[in-house]
């Protein structure tokens, strides 16, 4: 069979070496891709949000399945464009991608099914999220509605903070769109958690845990980020806080859906937080994350594309998810300067290295192919991950292997997971 993956990322890298590892499929596309998918897949110059190109390319070379990995695409319904001309694709229709695509719509609907979240209220006026701001409660998050990239969260610590952020996200526009309308919430502490899960509309089934680190810098410091690098499972999501995840919020959130007339398939990513009162949701996201994709895909054992049919076909429940008892750790190589300005086009030397290590994967984000070889294309450049059979051993790997590959402007946390040495000590 043919299939075609649509984005460019580290996270459709790890898409791309699931599918092919699937023993159906002949053929791999991926548009638009990046330097180091084309290894796996032959890229095609149409980006995520050119639905006609799409649909038109999945037509002429005959793609039996088409796998989303973007939230942009999602939110701006493909998928309903793509099933209106006939064609098999892996995602939510766009009525069910809302549930990532407003958070005003996800805080209404957790509040509506009473799924445990942070207290909050939403303005499409910033002069009334300013009065709020005056009475409220510090420090406090302020969050644009709309797709930012992961960037569109700030917490501000005092009233001249948030005013500022106020101005930033509503009026500068910062976010773009994004910030047509505004959520405000109230500051949750606690460890940081993600699980991910298939969803087929009635049937869930979860990946598994991973922890992400989202400042640019050490000790979780500088800005906000896509993702500086990831780890799972996450030593902190026990088989307490699992049961009453399952009681709370994974089911009670697909049922919702149902009951809104949002069926939901494909991806349903959970981001938690596990606060003194209980695990409560921080957000959900409509797809893999990235780079939660490149730590749990790379163990999952069960064929990729039976669990893309069985979503899409409403048959979940008899299958089996499978994934190895192995750890992954994730460490995002980036160019300096990221998030904010960076240069690109830095050549990349030290790719072979990765070639037959057996447990080591090199994800490509932000990469491009040229004549003098792949360069640097973007702020997260590459994912370097490994497995291990525990978590100290994936990281000190995952470490190892950044040692490999080399360019110009290479930037990295060096306390991915750190955490994880605390615990298994």
């Amino acid at each position: 069979m043919k299939v075609l993956i649509v984005g460019g990322g580290g996270r459709e890298h790890a898409i791309a070496e699931a599918v092919s590892r699937s023993k159906q499929v002949d053929k791999i596309y991926c548009a638009p891709g990046n330097g180091g998918i084309a290894e796996l897949a032959e890229c095609v110059p149409i980006t995520p949000m050119e639905f006609d190109k799409l649909v038109a390319f999945a037509k002429e070379k005959k793609i039996d399945l088409t796998i989303v990995g973007m939230d942009d695409p999602l939110v701006g319904g493909i998928v309903d464009v793509f099933e209106a001309e006939g064609l098999r694709i892996f995602g939510p229709r766009k009525n069910a991608a809302i549930l990532e695509g407003s958070k005003a719509f996800s805080k209404d609907l957790m509040k509506k099914y009473g799924i445990p979240t942070a207290a909050y209220e939403t303005f499409d006026d910033p002069a009334k999220a300013l009065s709020y701001l005056e009475n409220a409660k510090f420090p406090i998050v302020l969050k644009a509605d709309g797709l930012a990239l992961g960037k569109g969260v700030l917490i501000c610590n005092d009233l001249d903070e948030a005013k500022a952020g106020v101005k930033e996200i509503m009026e500068d526009k910062k976010f773009g769109a994004a910030g047509n309308h505004m959520v405000i919430e109230e500051f949750m502490t606690g460890r940081e958690v993600s699980v991910l899960s298939f969803v087929d509309g009635k049937t869930y089934k979860l990946m598994s845990s991973a922890q992400d680190h989202k400042r640019a810098g050490d000790g979780d410091t500088g800005l906000n980020t896509g993702g500086m690098g990831n780890f799972s499972p996450s030593p902190f999501y026990t088989e307490e806080v699992d049961k009453f995840c399952r009681e709370h919020i994974y089911g009670k959130t697909v049922e919702a859906m149902a009951k809104e007339g949002r069926e939901f398939k494909g991806v349903i990513f959970f981001g938690l937080m596990l606060t003194e009162d209980g695990p409560k949701v921080l957000e959900y996201n409509a797809r893999f994350g990235d780079p939660e994709a490149q730590v749990v895909l790379p163990r999952l054992k069960t064929d990729i594309i039976d669990v893309c049919n069985a979503c899409i076909d409403g048959t979940l429940d008899s299958l089996d998810l499978d994934f190895e008892d192995k750890a992954a750790v994730c460490v995002v190589l980036a160019s300096d300067g990221y998030p904010l300005s960076y240069e690109k086009g830095k050549l990349i030397r030290g790719l072979e290295n990765f070639k037959g290590k057996e447990g080591y994967y090199c994800f490509h984000a932000g990469t491009k192919a040229t004549p003098e070889g792949i360069v640097t294309n973007g702020g997260r450049v590459l994912g370097i991950t490994a497995k291990g059979d525990t978590l100290k051993e994936a990281r000190a790997k995952a470490y190892e292997a950044t040692e490999w590959v080399d360019f110009d402007n290479k930037y990295m946390r060096h306390d991915i997971g750190k955490a994880i040495d605390e615990t298994e000590e």
